[in-house]
């Protein structure tokens, strides 16, 4: 049984026989560190599951600098909300910071089998709800907290992040410089130092 399967069927109670149907339609992809997994301008609607491995979703600013919308990793889901929700060309590129193990299903498939199993319909929801939980957690982080109190969510939730993504772009993702991202970890050291 996959880490989906379990995490599907403790979450949304969904039996393992009902689920044959959709599983026989996912696939392992593996990614590269460094390989695109969705690109801007793509209109595939491609929807994943991180097994193993970080995900950076970017795009570039008209000045050329390269603005890290997010990171996914292990755990999450990863699709193009501007293709899965809306159905236009994806605006971002989705971009492998390290070897990864993904399970995938098209989206238009897992459509079709919902439709012909409505008792997994709640599976649609779960997804699409995760997916926005995920971009209101970091919207709310942009709007409620200090670049500083955005750092030390990031290293309470997930600290080995930081070790296994280069600090550019953290910086990018807290939406500051890595000059600024090197002064909040150094006053985050001295605090704990301080205490200690």
């Amino acid at each position: 049984m996959t880490v989906l399967q379990t995490l599907l069927e403790e979450l949304s109670g969904v039996l393992p026989g009902n689920m044959t149907s959709l599983f026989a339609l996912t696939r392992q992809v593996k990614l590269e560190e460094g390989e695109a997994y969705i690109r801007e301008g793509d209109k595939s609607r491609r929807l994943a599951f991180i097994e193993k491995g970080i995900i950076r979703a970017y795009t570039l600013k008209q000045n050329g600098d390269e603005a890290t919308l997010f990171l996914r990793w292990e755990g999450h889901f990863v699709a193009s909300h501007d293709t899965i929700i809306h159905s236009i060309p994806a605006r971002f590129t989705y971009r492998a910071l390290e070897a990864c193990s993904l399970i995938e299903i098209d989206y238009d498939e897992l459509d079709d089998v919902l439709r012909r199993q409505p008792e997994l319909e709640h599976l649609r929801n779960y997804f699409l709800l995760k997916m926005l939980s995920d971009a209101l957690e970091g919207l709310e982080g942009f709007v409620l907290l200090s670049h500083e109190e955005r750092y030390q969510r990031l290293l309470e939730n997930r600290w080995d992040i930081v070790n296994r993504v280069p600090d550019k772009y953290i910086a990018s993702m807290l939406g500051i410089t890595p000059v600024s991202l090197s002064r909040i970890r150094k006053r985050i050291h001295n605090k704990g130092r301080n205490q200690g």
